[in-house]
C-alpha cells in the first residue's frame, strides 16, 4: 500500500475511533470537509503542515497516521 493511501486509511480509522464526522474533523483541523474526504480516499497528497493539523485535531502524534497496522 502506498503511503498516501495508508495515510487515508489511518485518518479514517482514527476519526471513527474518536467518534468524529468528516465535518467535525475538518472544522477541528481548519480544513474543508472535501479535503478530509479526499485524504481518506487517498486522492490527496497532504503537506507536512496539513498532516500535523489533522493529527492535532485527532489528539494523536503525526507518526500514528503513517504506521502500517498489522492485518488481523
Amino acid at each position: 500500500m502506498d503511503v498516501v493511501r495508508l495515510l487515508g486509511v489511518n485518518v479514517r480509522h482514527q476519526r471513527k475511533l474518536k467518534g468524529m464526522t468528516q465535518e467535525q474533523l475538518a472544522a477541528a483541523a481548519e480544513m474543508e470537509r472535501s479535503y478530509v474526504s479526499d485524504l481518506e480516499r487517498g486522492t490527496r497528497n497532504p503537506s507536512v503542515a496539513a498532516l500535523g493539523r489533522i493529527a492535532d485535531a485527532l489528539a494523536i502524534e503525526p507518526h500514528v497516521l503513517l504506521v502500517k497496522k498489522p492485518i488481523i
